[in-house]
């Protein structure tokens, strides 16, 4: 069974409980107080007595929770809050004084007027200060249960904000690479037929995955290089002998989770900056493998710069997005940079956080 203290709900036994410890130190403290004053009664009076004044008062708590509900004290208190609680304490104290002596007439010999009078002078400034205190005791517990849910909004807010990031900047790359390969596919319909049929086949199983009922914004690396490898036969296609690729990907970390279409961005910046601006042939290396709590991924191609503007600073659409996608997700714990190779070429040097992700959240797709 429970007792409800305004919005609070607390075990009777338990509330009992801490009202009869509190009888208990009254009735000693009074029975120390008269032995020391040679006015000594038995210890059955210690207890009836301040079991009465203070049984009073467990039974009107409830009513101040409610009354420090209804009317909260703000920070910094207004005079017309604590006005209104002034006149509440007079109110309530005053009922507990009636409700004590009534009960006590019971017990004693003398008239209701005789224990009301005794009341008033005995204990109604110490039910004044209960009052106070179980008001103090409402208003801690309010602030508390107010700062929680503040917290918890704040968190859920904060997490609402990072996930719509993440989803607008995931939505950004897909039209940009979807304008980029189709401007690709457009150039060679007159050239090569068969070649533009092969890269639109591979270009709508790229985009059914794409398009996949997922919300999540990690999936694991095989999946990951399934998708890019459909991309990347695309740009074979494209470039026909001027461009190779190379996947070397070790067996443990094939299952590591990694933020969804993160490698095509960076392949797309390597070959764009690479072949797509130089002449002659390029290969475009990715390499993934896990060095202590991270998975390590470098892209690396040997036919670009570092002193070429765009591709300089990473600050396109794709390195960019992805910079901040990695920020919303991994804080600290990730980085991109770009290094230079010697004699020539750049490698992009992927870091997130390792861990492992049991299931594939999006079905298998074969390229055609």
């Amino acid at each position: 069974m429970k007792i409800r203290l305004g919005s609070m709900e607390v075990r009777l036994s338990r509330y009992l409980g801490l009202w009869a410890v509190v009888v208990f130190v009254f009735a000693a403290q009074g029975c120390v107080n008269d032995a020391v004053n040679g006015h000594l009664w038995s210890p059955g009076d210690y207890l009836r007595w301040w079991s009465i004044q203070w049984l009073t008062w467990a039974g009107l708590a409830p009513l101040v929770f409610r009354l420090g509900e209804r009317h909260p004290i703000p920070f910094p208190p207004r005079l017309s809050a604590l006005a209104r609680h002034v006149g509440y304490s007079l109110a309530v104290t005053l009922l507990a004084v009636v409700i004590g002596a009534l009960v006590s007439t019971l017990f004693e010999p003398s008239s209701f007027g005789q224990q009301l009078i005794q009341f008033i002078s005995k204990h109604y400034a110490i039910g004044l200060l209960a009052y106070w205190t179980l008001l103090a005791v409402q208003q801690l517990l309010h602030f508390q249960a107010e700062k929680s849910r503040r917290e918890i909004e704040a968190t859920r807010l904060a997490t609402e904000l990072a996930q719509s990031r993440l989803q607008v900047l995931k939505t950004q790359l897909q039209p940009h690479f979807l304008f980029n390969t189709l401007h690709a596919i457009v150039t060679l319909l007159d050239e090569d037929t068969l070649s533009a049929e092969d890269m639109l086949l591979r270009l709508s199983e790229l985009l059914r995955a794409f398009l996949e009922d997922y919300d999540g914004q990690e999936i694991p690396l095989r999946r990951e290089l399934e998708l890019l490898e459909l991309y990347l036969g695309i740009q074979r296609r494209r470039f026909k002998d001027r461009l190779t690729t190379r996947i070397h990907v070790a067996p443990d970390v094939l299952d590591a989770a990694v933020p969804s279409l993160v490698l095509q961005p960076i392949v797309e910046n390597a070959i764009r900056y690479g072949i797509g601006q130089h002449v002659g042939d390029d290969c475009v290396e990715i390499d993934c493998r896990r060095e202590g709590d991270a998975l390590c991924i470098d892209v690396r191609n040997y036919n670009s710069t570092l002193d070429e503007g765009g591709h300089a600073g990473g600050h396109g659409i794709g390195l960019s997005n992805t910079r901040l996608r990695m920020r919303e997700l991994y804080g600290d714990a990730a980085s991109l940079r770009l290094d230079l190779i010697v004699p020539r070429g750049v490698a992009c040097r992927l870091r997130v956080p390792f861990h492992e992700m049991d299931e594939d959240p999006l079905p298998e797709h074969v390229p055609a």
